[in-house]
């Protein structure tokens, strides 16, 4: 089920949401089960076989958690391992078993991937360190079913920490509606909706056919189709976000914050505080410190950040070009700190153009589906594959003095796609974000309320069928 299906939208939540507080007035207990079986029915919907899958995780990493709590302290490690085992090596099967096949040129068995196989492992994962280091005070199984399989962040983040959500979970107060959480929630939502239809969707057209094996995209189609890629997943992934966290308000329940305009960044250590915020907090806290983080020197703090951003990219993906990226991106890291250490800051603009590009050029990897298609886009860039124009300026051809246009190929870029590709890049660059806006400029008022419903009627209206989040993929 998507956040931007009518299914979704005139049944599920209102049913839900109505649920939940008409329980919360009988029973604060009755309201979280209500909440939690209709997270698992949620999950249930994209497919019920592999709803044994998520209860028997969340039911086998419970009883490891309270194993830990009572074994005897020399006990406690060997029950952590076993259990972060077992779970990374249910994640190994559904997402690498076919990679490693693939890559050991065996037939691949086709398995199907589970949606949100990653978060609610990551999740997890950190439920079990924090238990072995006695930081978790939690011991409802119905609390930590629903903290594992709440619904607004369960198929693609934020990677959520039990101590945000737990005494949230637990506080009676928040099974009974509150008019500002409902509003704030709501208008939170109606703008990462109209992030997904109106403008991600939109791009998806000229972003598609540049990656395509064999497209040889020309100059300016491969660079219109790589910007488009590049604000595609920006705004399909900050509307994922705003609306799991305006659902969540809605519940009375705060999400951390996990996307806060990284392409605003002026340095690559600045981009990955801002994306995808949650992860990289996991990553820094349960892969990089434990790795030895920044302790033993710089050569250490070297190898530390390169293999959490190479496993990082394997996160995202069974596939080498994940592993290029994250790749990427760790050397990024590495030369941004040799490049502190010299005491000679970029200016502002120079800097943030230059992450940009390192983010866009990284992003070429992210999305093909191999290295020989990323090698045609990159070459296209730069003009090695020819040079293509919109069919738009057919009619200036002969107006332009001294250019030959024989050879020229002309693309079609119709409709939506560009006008969508310049408002994205005008909002990344320049607009508030939405927390911002909430914030510090929205306000209960006929104005707002006006606003809010207009950017829902017209998101609704363009909803011609539901397309699922980039990220449910990972």
């Amino acid at each position: 089920m998507l956040f931007n299906s009518f299914g979704f939208l005139f049944f599920y939540l209102p049913v839900v949401l109505g649920g939940y507080f008409l329980a919360g007035r009988l029973s604060h207990k009755l309201a979280i089960a209500w909440l939690a079986l209709a997270s698992l029915f949620f999950y249930g919907w994209w497919d019920v076989r592999f709803l044994p899958l998520l209860l028997g995780s969340i039911l086998f990493n419970y009883a490891a958690a309270r194993t830990m709590a009572w074994v005897p302290s020399a006990q406690r490690k060997r029950v952590l391992v076993a259990a972060i085992a077992a779970d990374l090596g249910l994640l190994a099967w559904f997402k690498y078993a076919d990679f490693l096949l693939q890559t050991m040129g065996l037939a691949p068995l086709q398995i199907v991937l589970p949606i949100g196989i990653s978060f609610f492992t990551f999740t997890q994962i950190a439920f079990l360190v924090d238990s072995y280091r006695r930081e978790v005070s939690e011991c409802r199984l119905t609390h930590y079913a629903l903290f594992v399989s709440y619904f607004p962040h369960l198929v693609a983040g934020p990677v959520l920490h039990h101590k945000e959500m737990m005494p949230q979970f637990a506080d009676p107060a928040n099974a009974r509606p509150r008019a500002a959480d409902l509003a704030i929630g709501l208008t939170t939502f109606a703008i990462g909706l109209g992030k997904k239809v109106l403008i991600a969707d939109n791009l998806a057209p000229l972003a598609n056919p540049v990656f395509a094996a064999g497209a040889d995209p020309a100059l300016i189609e491969a660079w219109v189709g790589v910007l488009a890629y590049t604000f595609q997943l920006y705004f399909d992934f900050s509307g994922y976000s705003d609306m799991a966290i305006g659902l969540s308000r809605m519940f009375r329940v705060q999400l951390p914050l996990n996307f806060d305009a990284p392409y605003k960044a002026c340095d690559i250590a600045e981009f990955w505080r801002r994306w995808h915020m949650t992860l990289s907090r996991f990553l820094r806290d349960y892969l990089y410190i434990p790795l030895g983080g920044n302790r033993g020197g710089e050569l250490m703090r070297y190898r530390n950040l390169m293999l959490t951003m190479l496993l990082g990219g394997h996160w995202h993906g069974a596939g080498w070009t994940f592993v290029a990226w994250g790749g990427l991106h760790g050397a990024y890291l590495v030369v941004h700190r040799l490049w502190q250490q010299q005491g000679r800051p970029l200016p502002r603009g120079a800097a943030h153009a230059l992450t940009f590009a390192a983010v866009v050029v990284a992003w070429i990897f992210f999305r093909a589906p191999d290295f020989a298609t990323a090698g045609d886009v990159l070459q296209g860039l730069v003009g090695g594959n020819g040079i293509a124009l919109p069919h738009g300026l057919q009619a200036w051809a002969s107006w332009l003095s001294g250019a030959s246009f024989d050879g020229v190929r002309w693309i079609e870029l119709e409709g939506a796609g560009l006008p969508a590709l310049a408002l994205a890049a005008v909002l990344a660059f320049g607009a508030p974000t939405t927390q911002e806006i909430v914030a510090r400029r929205w306000r209960p008022s006929p104005g707002w309320s006006l606003a809010c419903t207009a950017l829902l009627v017209v998101a609704i209206f363009n909803i011609n069928r539901p397309t699922d989040f980039l990220y449910f993929q990972f």
